[in-house]
């Protein structure tokens, strides 16, 4: 049996500055004099000082952490860029896209000219530098289960786009959909979804030469390195705290080039604890056939009819009343970029107030579980209830003046989303992702932010759920911030 030793001795055993050990009843040695000792060296605090200001000098020579917010050539050179947004007066409507590893030593600084200042970049090239791996989601599970085919008895859970709920498929049918598409009884495309498999948690165990390819091959390393990047803050937290899952995770999910406005392939309107990066890594074209377009562009109609009767002409139309079907008709022709895989919209942070009142004034105009309006909102960027559709944005910008930054994906892209920026992403064909959560200096303040709003939806919320329960928030919170403000 282990005593509880007291190091505060009974009056009249202090003197000379000694400290005498308690007596045998209060689990003490009677009265011999405490000696401390030192666990580390003495000179322990002098040395890790000493090791900080030099790191600090070198530090301040180098160019890495020069994060220049001047202007650069990305506006006008559209080699590195793309233009993703028309915004009046803007200097901002180009999103640097470098291609990865094209020897240019400067590709780093450029990025943290824009990263500083909230903007999302593109880097293309990636998957090249992982192509002797097949990232082909049938080929990952039958590397994960041994086998050279998919048993017709392993089952999958999924969220079906339309009714934006849990259904239980089995395994094959789901990759067969994937690659050759699933139909409804009226023609309507069916959109299953796979999201986080295989688990992160598992990602490295289950499949450890593509997680360590995968991770290995990130663009910017010193941000996207989990193990020894070293601007990436979560890499660099005690081992001991609560600590995010920042993946990697891999998302699977079916898609169609035209906008349905219902059941499309969508990860929802949503905002993420930390920055994200995120790789298309394969993808897989289903073509409809003739009576299947003709069957959609009827039930279009149909639903177009519905809207207008259940939500009394509240839907996003304008003055005309032009439909969402005639909508389509001003689409970008993002079907003809045969690379092309996933549609983004990236919203900046200094639109995210505007956003919210647009999404609280029309939130009973978008259709949910079930495909019910939209009854109730507690944090529209955080209720992952609503993806503003081509007309939604086109609303938005008239009645607003802000319009997000929108671009198509293609095939090894990888897509940097900071922390703070609202998204949502629609898919254009199946396609298969794997993104990466890691928390960068220049936005370590936006995720403790995003930290206390996610503390403060309700205690049952989805969003909440599916990042951490409350109580984790709070201590992530209080040890990120803690971490910080001790100068760490």
């Amino acid at each position: 049996m282990i005593k509880q030793i007291y190091l505060i001795p009974p009056k009249g055993m202090l003197s000379n500055e000694c400290t005498y050990c308690p007596p045998s009843e209060l689990g003490g040695c009677d009265n011999h004099i405490l000696q401390l000792r030192h666990i580390l060296p003495k000179d322990r605090l002098s040395k890790l000082e000493m090791d900080a200001f030099q790191i600090s000098k070198q530090l301040e020579n180098s160019d890495i952490f020069k994060t220049d917010t001047c202007e650069c050539s990305c506006s006008t050179n559209h080699e590195s860029s793309r233009k993703a947004a028309d915004r009046e007066n803007s200097m901002d409507n180009y999103i640097y896209c470098p291609i990865a590893d094209n020897g240019k030593p400067d590709d780093l600084k450029h990025f943290q000219k824009h990263w500083v200042k909230g903007e999302p970049v593109i880097v293309q090239g990636v998957l090249q530098k992982m192509s002797h791996l097949n990232w082909a989601p049938e080929e990952m599970w039958s590397e994960i289960h041994g086998a050279d085919t998919i048993s017709d008895m392993e089952y999958v859970k999924a969220i079906d786009c339309l009714s934006c709920c849990e259904v239980e498929i089995c395994t094959k049918d789901f990759f067969k959909g994937y690659s050759y598409g699933r139909l409804y009884a009226n023609l309507w495309p069916e959109m299953l979804k796979l999201k986080d498999w295989p688990t992160s948690n598992h990602f490295d165990d289950l499949l450890p030469s593509h997680g360590a390819e995968y991770i290995g091959s990130l663009p910017f390393q010193p941000y996207t390195n989990l193990k020894s990047g070293f601007l990436n803050v979560s890499a660099l937290l005690p081992h001991d705290i609560i600590k995010l899952d920042m993946g990697p995770k891999s998302y699977i999910a079916y898609g169609y080039a035209q906008e349905l406005g219902r059941g499309d392939s969508v990860t929802k309107l949503h905002c993420d604890l930390s920055d994200a990066v995120n790789v298309l890594m394969h993808t897989a074209k289903v073509n409809p056939s003739g009576e299947q377009e003709e069957a959609i562009r009827n039930l279009k109609i149909r639903h177009t009819i519905q809207d207008k009767k259940e939500l009394l002409g509240n839907l996003a139309i304008d003055g005309n009343g032009a439909s969402l079907e005639n909508a389509d008709s001003s689409s970008p022709k993002h079907s003809d970029d045969d690379k092309g895989g996933a549609l983004w919209d990236i919203f900046r942070r200094e639109d995210v107030e505007d956003l919210k009142k647009y999404l609280m004034k029309h939130s009973k105009e978008f259709r949910h579980i079930y495909c019910i309006p939209v009854e109730k909102t507690f944090n529209p960027v955080h209720d992952e209830a609503f993806y503003l559709t081509i007309e939604h944005k086109r609303k938005l910008k008239e009645e607003y003046g802000i319009e997000p930054w929108t671009f198509v994906q293609r095939l090894g892209e990888a897509v940097f989303i900071p922390a703070g920026c609202p998204h949502q992403v629609r898919n254009l064909k199946s396609c298969a992702k794997i993104a990466l959560d890691f928390v960068s200096p220049e936005n370590i303040q936006q995720c403790i932010s995003l930290t206390e709003d996610f503390r403060k939806l309700p205690k049952n919320h989805r969003a909440k759920e599916d990042k951490l329960e409350d109580q984790h928030f709070v201590r992530l919170n209080l040890e990120v911030e803690g971490f910080f403000s001790s100068g760490q």
